[in-house]
């Protein structure tokens, strides 16, 4: 008996996890292909076999890796990727991205995010307008050095507010997903040396922005503590409500974590590889996703717990942290 898998059923199931409730998928089909209503079903039921060139769109389209759809077993590694660069992807059109994505992971029914921060998770820069005022400037004209930052210094009560208010959906979004992050002292004081660079190379329009920035980071770090505490996220500024143990933090202090996530959505798992910071690597590889989490379940063994119950070691973990902050400010005084 032909034991091959129905590859076709495979393929449209997973497009359909990848969909809202609210999204006609016949029409979605349909729409890509150029064809009707009724050759679409045919298509979605298996009566009709897709071409090669029928796969090609819709593989592409819906960011679905061929290998892992047909069970290829390969030390070659098939990633989507998408990186910043002038006139092709914009700050924008990333967050948006990356909005769309968030939103599909929380609309699965089982769901989970396992984040190594090597950099604090991008969400996290929108709690406090200041900081996001700072780091959409920094990506922009240091990271991505898009040409129309050129000689421009920051002012962080002229911030983008279009840029900042999709981050802060991201951002709430987010919230609302099971995380597990696995954090060190690195991760935090990647920040404090951003604006040690831009504050000794005069790019703060107003000296005081950076002492204001200095606040408002101090400020930050109470917002994560709490969230520690609690056992879950909030937005900063409102009450400390949220979805019961949603949120497990963790210290790792051998470890420099590289910025590796993993995502599962109900039964579909993917590892986002980020590089220069914001630029992503994505793929569903079962044999690579499979490495990903076995390395952040060992990970995670050799790390402290410092959210909900582990009192001592948040607090110790903080007040370093905070720390940090007092010191920067003495040496830039």
């Amino acid at each position: 008996m032909d034991q091959t898998p129905d590859i076709q059923k495979v393929l449209f199931d997973r497009i359909k996890k990848c969909l809202s409730s609210s999204t006609s998928f016949v029409h979605e089909i349909a729409e890509l292909l150029g064809i009707s209503y009724d050759s679409a079903y045919r298509r979605i039921r298996g009566e009709k076999a897709l071409s090669l060139e029928e796969l090609y769109k819709i593989s592409s389209e819906y960011r679905i890796s061929l290998d892992a759809l047909f069970g290829v077993q390969a030390n070659s590694i098939i990633f989507d990727y998408f990186t910043l660069e002038p006139d092709k992807l914009g700050l924008k059109e990333w967050l948006t991205l990356i909005l769309a994505d968030t939103k599909r992971i929380n609309e699965a029914s089982d769901k989970e995010i396992l984040y190594a921060a090597k950099d604090p998770p991008v969400f996290y820069n929108f709690q406090v307008p200041e900081l996001a005022a700072f780091k959409v400037f920094f990506w922009q004209k240091t990271l991505c050095q898009f040409p129309e930052f050129e000689g421009q210094r920051l002012r962080l009560d002229d911030a983008d507010m279009e840029l900042i208010n999709i981050g802060r959906q991201f951002l709430s979004v987010s919230n609302k997903i099971p995380t597990i992050e696995i954090w060190n002292e690195d991760t935090f004081n990647i920040t404090l040396r951003q604006m040690e660079y831009y504050y000794v190379s005069g790019y703060f329009e107003k000296k005081d922005d950076v002492f204001n920035l200095c606040d408002k980071l101090e400020k930050w770090l109470q917002h994560l503590r709490k969230q520690a505490e609690c056992g879950f996220k909030f937005m900063y500024g409102e009450a400390a409500e949220g979805i019961e143990d949603n949120f497990k933090m963790y210290e790792n202090e051998v470890v420099l974590n590289d910025n590796s996530i993993l995502v599962r959505r109900d039964d579909v798992t993917s590892v986002y590889l980020t590089f220069n910071t914001l630029s992503l690597l994505i793929t569903q590889s079962p044999v690579f996703c499979e490495n990903v989490e076995t390395y952040f379940r060992r990970l995670l063994r050799n790390s402290n717990l410092i959210s909900v119950s582990g009192a001592k070691e948040r607090n110790r973990f903080f007040i370093k942290l905070t720390e940090t902050i007092h010191n920067f400010r003495s040496r830039i005084t």
